[in-house]
């Protein structure tokens, strides 16, 4: 009986792991046949679009897959869907929101900005208390943008496209439907003292990048990330994301769209 278990022990061993090498051939031929789809937000549909972006471009497996599934393989402002509204949704130059877009629970934020400012409620309350917490340390941090309409954003564009041409206002200004303000979770700062876009040359512009992300929010539009957002650096321009989010996002110097294609879009 004894002799019986111990050979049933030994066969059910070499079993195993025979069965571990196989696993790990089938593995490494994956690896070697399509070195894409180890990653969990690799997309079948857009292999050859990966290898076509993988001849373009230098960069690691990794960072195609997430530039292509973010659409950077095509121009800017084609390919777009709309997006409805979520506390972490991405609205950029491939994701827009239709005209008659509204904000569930838009209020006005009626401390450290300026006047006829609205936020979504949640980051209202975690801007809020930033700027409370700033305060108490001597810096000065007020929403001089926040909500955007449609119509505003429209006028807006219209009037930098009149003043620099399109390709120049592309770069700094956003298409109507197309602006992060439209989601009522982005907001542009100052110190109240300077313009803001002298802000990166200001104390709070510091206290921001060290402090931000502890309130959930994230510098947006950051630099040397022109590649990937379309948009020049905005030392003035941050979006809530949440407290959890917003540190990782930090930790790795991540753009939103990076962290929106890996972890939450993957399908």
């Amino acid at each position: 009986m004894k002799k019986f278990l111990w050979l049933l022990i030994i066969l059910i061993t070499i079993t195993s792991i025979l069965c571990l090498i196989k696993e790990k051939k089938e593995d490494k031929k994956i690896v070697v046949d399509n070195p894409y789809k180890v990653f969990t937000f690799y997309k079948e549909e857009n292999l050859e679009r990966y290898k076509k972006y993988k001849k373009l471009n230098n960069l690691d497996i990794k960072d195609i897959i997430l530039r292509v599934n973010m659409g950077l393989d095509n121009s800017f402002y084609t390919h777009t869907k709309e997006v409805t509204f979520d506390k972490l949704m991405l609205v950029n130059k491939y994701n827009y929101v239709s005209k008659d877009f509204e904000v569930p629970n838009l209020v006005p934020v009626k401390e450290f900005a300026k006047e006829g400012m609205y936020l979504e409620k949640e980051c209202m309350e975690a801007f809020v208390k930033m700027a409370q917490d700033a305060l108490k340390s001597n810096y000065n941090i007020r929403a001089i943008s926040t909500y955007r309409t449609y119509n505003y954003q429209e006028n807006l564009y219209q009037n930098y496209v009149k003043k620099d041409g399109v390709k120049e206002a592309d770069t700094y200004s956003a298409r109507p439907g197309f602006s992060e303000h439209h989601t009522g979770l982005a907001i542009d700062v100052d110190n109240i003292k300077t313009s803001y876009t002298d802000f990166l040359n200001t104390k709070e512009f510091q206290w921001m990048q060290d402090n931000a992300y502890k309130y959930g929010f994230i510098l947006r539009y950051g630099k040397d990330k022109e590649n990937i957002t379309g948009y020049m650096y905005e030392p003035w321009h941050y979006r809530y994301v949440g407290k959890d989010i917003a540190k990782y996002i930090y930790e790795n110097n991540i753009t939103f769209e990076e962290y929106y294609y890996e972890f939450i879009e993957k399908n």
